[in-house]
């Protein structure tokens, strides 16, 4: 498998493959991203070079943004000030599932934050969805705190509020890397 940047023409993709783990999710009992992402908002951060894929032959099978901008409200300016990159929308196809392709993306991050000395790999998680902070835990994050109330980016209550971050350092993730070396 190989990890590529997301093109413009990977939208549709991209918001199929948030449909189909809000639907997941919501079989799991969660609301998590029940509500449909603005293409617009995700077609700007294509353009600017933060979305990867991966590519399994000729199908899409994951995705990850993986960022140096912090949601707005989250972190503390000291935290701020701490080299870090941020994960968003890690997303796998169901077809995929179950074969720890999240577990290597997240190691691709670590490794690509240490490569571009930051230190921290950092996230924020649905604060009700308690399976997927305790993935992120066996993951190697750790929980730093739980922001509750406020406003998310898209205007709504925020919901994403459960933050974790790992060291970044270098991991041994099996995905070949096609993507520029700078974010």
């Amino acid at each position: 498998m190989k990890i590529t940047l997301a093109l413009p023409e990977d939208l549709p993709k991209l918001l199929g493959f948030r449909q189909e783990a809000a639907s997941w999710l919501s079989e799991l009992g969660t609301d998590q991203w029940s509500r449909p992402y603005p293409a617009d908002r995700l077609l700007a951060t294509i353009e600017s070079g933060t979305v990867f894929m991966v590519r399994d032959a000729e199908a899409t099978v994951a995705t990850i943004t993986l960022t140096p901008d912090a949601e707005d409200g989250l972190w503390t300016e000291q935290e701020l000030s701490e080299p870090s990159l941020f994960v968003n929308k890690l997303t796998v196809a169901r077809t995929h599932a179950g074969q720890n392709l999240g577990g290597r993306l997240l190691d691709w991050a670590a490794d690509r934050a240490f490569r571009a000395s930051v230190k921290w790999l950092r996230l924020d998680a649905w604060t009700t969805n308690e399976p997927l902070q305790r993935y992120y835990l066996r993951q190697g994050f750790q929980h730093v705190r739980t922001v509750r109330g406020g406003v998310a980016v898209n205007g709504g209550p925020r919901v994403s509020g459960w933050l974790a971050q790992r060291e970044a350092r270098p991991a041994d993730h099996g995905l070949v890397d096609e993507t520029p070396n700078s974010l």
